[in-house]
Formats: structure tokens, sequence, C-alpha cells
């Protein structure tokens, strides 16, 4: 007999790119369920970087007019690069790079998706302990089951993707990060990186005029640096940099060491489980592309799932998905592992880092804003 109840759908993460796909799933007819792990939502305190893939991931989502609303009218204005920490430029970016890049305020987004997520079954507080093809089982020992599609969207230390062969692990990347965005508006006039010696600042203006702002520094993993350090580190680097900082409310200030995944999965998908977002493929955040790529995995797998979500066999949700491995798995790779590297040279210190510093000073543009340039180029279709 042919089954007449739509595709069965179970998300576990209720982050950026999971519910990004619950809300279309649902608007396509699916019956979701998102499990997350947090007990309710809580405020981000900090800023995506929005290029032009991911608003057009957003806009197969049906979500790109939503995330407009709440994004930047405009790119960071000035001019946007690398500079020194007394100031001087030592790369600028094509317009090209930068025209279609908006900063969202983190928390904004969320609360955004949350709203397109009406009328879906969104269960906090739910621990999930391993997955299997049709469900999950959760810290109390009970079981969620009776799905026909279980989709890992639970990040870096994603339980659904413990059960991969080889699975691939966290792994330091050397430095961490802090992240905040001022009280109030501050006036800036450029945007982009400023670049030390294992250092990095970042300058980010939000729609409103507030700022987000990040500052790497290499330390080890288990290391705690505080706002002490942070002052002093970067304190005297040009303007605005130390009145970022000031106007930021200390309690609102984070810090993570920054961690990706290493090893290479050989799928996204396991029978009926597959992963999205940074349980697939967790990046270094040197490119600004985590969420944009955790977007576009959404995008492809609603396109994969969309035809079949009336007739859901298991033999046809297999096919889905392994489509959508084939068009995802090899570019989020790649991006992952280009973020890797300039995240390590641009954590250089010592005399490597004069000669990083010589090395983009006579780079032309036009080279350095290639690779930018080409990760922007890319459709639900791609």
């Amino acid at each position: 007999m042919r089954r007449t109840e739509p595709m069965k759908v179970l998300i576990v993460g209720a982050g950026i790119s999971g519910l990004a796909l619950a809300s279309a799933l649902h608007r396509d007819g699916a019956h979701v369920t998102v499990l997350e792990q947090a007990p309710e939502f809580t405020e981000a305190g900090s800023g995506l970087s929005m290029f032009g893939n991911g608003f057009r991931a957003l806009d197969a989502l049906g979500l790109g007019d939503a995330v407009r609303e709440i994004a930047a009218d405009a790119p960071p204005p000035g001019r946007s690069g690398t500079r020194r920490p007394d100031g001087r430029w030592m790369t600028v970016f094509t317009p090209g790079v930068t025209e279609q890049l908006r900063i969202v305020d983190r928390t904004d987004l969320h609360r955004v998706l949350v709203a397109a997520c009406d009328g879906i079954d969104i269960r906090h507080g739910v621990r999930v302990d391993s997955a299997d093809d049709t469900g999950v089982r959760v810290a109390d020992g009970t079981r969620i089951g009776g799905f026909d599609v279980v989709v890992g969207a639970d990040g870096l230390r994603s339980r659904v993707r413990s059960a991969w062969p080889a699975a691939a692990a966290p792994h330091h990347a050397g430095y961490g990060a802090w992240r905040g965005i001022t009280t109030r508006a501050v006036s800036v006039s450029d945007g982009g990186e400023t670049v030390g010696a294992g250092q990095r600042f970042g300058i980010a203006p939000l729609r409103d005029g507030r700022v987000y702002w990040f500052a790497c520094l290499s330390v080890p993993f288990d290391a705690r640096p505080g706002l002490d350090v942070l002052r002093s580190t970067f304190g005297s680097w040009h303007d605005p940099i130390p009145e970022l900082i000031a106007t930021t409310d200390d309690a609102r200030i984070s810090y993570l060491p920054i961690e990706y995944l290493r090893g290479r999965l050989d799928s996204y998908a396991l029978g009926g489980r597959v992963l999205i977002g940074d349980a697939a493929h967790a990046m270094t955040p040197d490119l600004g592309q985590g969420a944009n790529q955790g977007l576009e995995d959404a995008a492809v797998l609603a396109r994969c799932l969309r035809p079949i979500i009336t007739a859901p066999t298991a033999g046809a949700v297999a096919d889905a998905l392994a489509d959508y491995d084939a068009v995802r798995r090899p570019r989020s790779r790649r991006i992952a592992r280009q973020a890797r590297l300039l995240g390590r040279v641009m954590q250089t210190s010592g005399p490597l880092a004069s000669l990083r510093d010589a090395a983009m000073t006579i780079a032309p543009s036009r080279i350095v804003s290639a690779t930018s340039a080409r990760m922007q180029d890319w459709t639900p279709q791609a």
C-alpha cells in the first residue's frame, strides 16, 4: 500500500543551519521535530558575516527577505582589507569582495529563524547520546524514533556524527578569540582585519551603528586569557580598536578556543542519517564562511528531499541523501581547508610574521580578493 503520511524529519540541534532547514521542510509539508540540548535560547553577543552565497541559500530556503531586514543596509563602510597594528594598509579588497557582504547580529538572526519555525515541535533541554537511522537515544535512556530522516545539526561535537566510521574529531587551531558587540554606535570609517604577530583584530559594523568585533590570540587550548590580556594586547592598536573594546560591556565579551573538525568524512550521509553545518565540516572562522556553508547545506538538503516528502521510501531517502553528499562534501571540505590554511598564515608569529606582512603588502589586490570572490560564486543548483 502506498504511504500517505508525509516525511518525518528529526533535526538534532537548533542552531542556524538546523532551524533554517526545519523551516524550509516544514513549509514543504514535512513533519519536523527539532531537539536542542540548551534549556532555552540565549543571546549570543557576536556577529556574523553574511556573503552573497549565504543570502542565495537563504532565498532558496524562503528566509532571505526576513534576514535582510535585520542585516546591515550596506557593506562595511570605506575600505576593507588587512592593516598593521599602526593602521597602515597591507591589502585592500576589490569592491566585488564586499559588495554583497552584510553583517548581522547572531542573536537577531536566531530570532528570525525561530520565528520562521512557528508551528514546529522544538524541544529544549534534550541531550542526545546517540543516533540511528530512524531516531535517537537521549540522556535519560529513552528513545525518540519513527523518523524517515535524522539530521545532525548538532555542531562540532555532534552526537549524531559519533556513529560514523573513522569519524573526524575536534582539533585546536592554535589560537583563541574574544568576541563582542559595542553597547552603542561607534564611528567606523573602514572595516576588515588588523594583524600582528600571533594576534588579530576584526571590525564589522552592524545595521544600527553598533560594531561587532573579534580579537584573536595564539595561545594553548587550555589557556583562558582574561580581559586584562585583551586590553594590554590590543589597547595600543590603531583607532577605533581601543574604543571598541572600551564601549563593550565586559559581561558580554566572550572567549573561546578556536577549533575545527580534523579528519576526512567519507560521506555526510549514513543510512537515514545526514550531517549539516558544523557537524559535517566545522571550520575556523578565517574566511567568515561557517554560517554561510551551513545555510548552503540546508538549502541543498531541502532541495534534495523536497521531491520525496510525500513518498519517503527508504530507497528514495538514501538516494536523496547521496545526492546531497555529492554536492556538498567537495565544496565545504575545500572551503574548510582554505580557512584553516589562511588562519595559520594570519596567526603566524616571529620572523614569519614579517615575511607574511611583506608578501601581503606587495600582492596585487585582485589576487588577494580572488579567493573570496570565487567562494561567493555559488547558487543552490551548483
